[in-house]
C-alpha cells in the first residue's frame, strides 16, 4: 500500500487504497477495500460516519448537524422530507428515496471536486493546469516521461505522477492543457463520468496485465497481495474471483468485469442503501417510510445517504427546482 491514502471521498468514504491505483492524499475517488473494488460500507458493519457524512453533503455539515439538539435535528429534517416527498404524500417510496440517495452521490462529489479546484488553482482562474497540478500534489513544476528512469526519484511517487498524467490529459476533453470545473470533475471522480472508465480500465491493466492480453487471470488479479494472504484468505479471493467477479466463467476478467470490480454501481449502492434504510425505520413492514418513521429514527437518518451528499440544509431550497 503506498503512503497516500489517506483521502475520505465523497462517493466513496471511508475506504482504504489497495495499491491497484496510485491515490494522492488530497484528490481522487480510487479509494477501496483491501480487493481493489470500490465499496460503499462493509457488510455487516454499520458505518455511523459513512452515513452522516453521506446525509449532510460534506464533513463539515455532518460535523454541524451532530451539535444540534433532537428537537433542531427533527425540524432541518422535515424540511428535507418535504423537498424529499415528490407526490406530497407524507411517505417516501423507494423510487422517491432512490432517486434523492444518487443526487446525494452527484453532490457530494461536485463539492469535494470543487473544493480541490480551488485549492489547486494558484492562479484563480477558474481551471487547473498540469504545472498548478503538480505543484499542489507533489511540488514540482511539470511531469516528464524520461522522469521514470531516474534513480533517484521515489519510484512509487513517479508511478503516480504518471498515473495522474495519463487521467489528467483524458479528462481535459477540449486538449487546453487545463481542466475547468466539469473536467476537473472526471478527474477527481471518474465514477461520475462513464467515458473515464475505459482510462481507469487502462490503468489496471498496466499495472496488472503481465502478459499484455487485455485481461486479468486469478493470478495477475490478487498480484501481490498474495504473497501476505494465509490460505483461508486465498481461498474466499479466489472463490470471490469465480463467483462475482469472473461473469461469463471464462477464468478470466475482460475489460467490461474489470470495470465492474472497479468503478462502482451507483445504482446498486442507492438500492443497498435504499434498503438499508427501510430495514431500521419501516416499523409497520408497509414497505415505504412515513414521515413519522423516520423522525422516530432521525439519529438514521443522521447518517445515510438520503440527507444529500453535497447539499447543504440552510440551502435546501435548490432542489425544489431540481425535482
Amino acid at each position: 500500500m503506498n503512503k497516500n491514502a489517506a483521502l475520505l471521498t465523497p462517493f466513496l468514504l471511508l475506504l482504504v487504497q489497495s495499491g491497484v491505483l496510485g491515490a494522492s492524499p488530497k484528490h481522487r475517488s480510487f479509494e477501496r477495500e483491501e480487493d481493489g473494488a470500490f465499496s460503499p460500507r462493509k457488510h455487516g458493519e454499520e458505518d455511523h460516519s459513512f452515513d452522516h457524512e453521506a446525509i449532510l453533503g460534506s464533513s463539515k455539515e455532518a460535523d454541524e448537524f451532530q451539535t444540534l439538539s433532537p428537537e433542531e435535528a427533527k425540524a432541518r429534517l422535515v424540511i428535507l422530507l418535504s423537498k424529499m416527498d415528490r407526490n406530497g404524500n407524507r411517505k417516501i417510496e423507494n423510487t422517491e428515496l432512490r432517486s434523492w440517495i444518487l443526487r446525494s452521490f452527484k453532490s457530494l462529489s461536485l463539492e469535494e471536486s470543487n473544493e480541490r479546484l480551488l485549492e489547486t488553482d494558484e492562479d484563480q482562474d477558474g481551471f487547473v493546469s498540469w504545472s498548478e497540478y503538480m505543484k499542489e500534489e507533489f511540488g514540482l513544476s511539470d511531469f516528464d516521461p524520461s522522469m521514470l528512469n531516474n534513480e533517484e526519484m521515489d519510484a512509487e511517487e513517479l508511478s503516480l505522477m504518471s498515473e495522474d498524467k495519463y487521467l489528467f490529459s483524458a479528462a481535459d476533453k477540449d486538449n487546453d492543457g487545463r481542466l475547468s470545473t466539469e473536467e476537473f470533475l472526471s478527474f477527481t471522480h471518474p465514477e461520475e463520468d462513464p467515458p473515464m472508465s475505459p482510462h481507469v480500465v487502462n490503468q489496471i491493466l498496466k499495472e496488472r496485465d503481465g502478459n499484455s492480453d487485455g485481461k486479468l487471470d486469478f493470478q495477475e488479479y490478487i498480484g501481490a497481495r498474495g504473497r501476505d494472504m494465509d490460505k483461508d484468505r486465498l481461498k474466499e479471493e479466489k472463490d470471490r474471483f469465480d463467483d462475482e467477479l469472473d461473469d461469463d466463467g471464462n477464468g478470466f476478467m475482460d475489460r467490461e468485469e474489470i470495470s465492474n470490480w472497479i468503478i462502482p454501481s451507483k445504482e446498486e449502492i442507492a438500492e443497498e442503501e435504499t434498503e438499508h434504510l427501510l430495514a431500521g425505520a419501516d416499523d409497520d413492514h408497509d414497505g415505504v417510510l412515513s414521515f413519522e418513521e423516520i423522525l422516530n429514527h432521525h439519529d438514521l437518518f443522521v447518517g445515510s445517504e438520503v440527507t444529500d451528499y453535497g447539499s447543504r440544509l440552510e440551502n435546501i431550497h435548490k432542489f425544489q427546482d431540481e425535482l
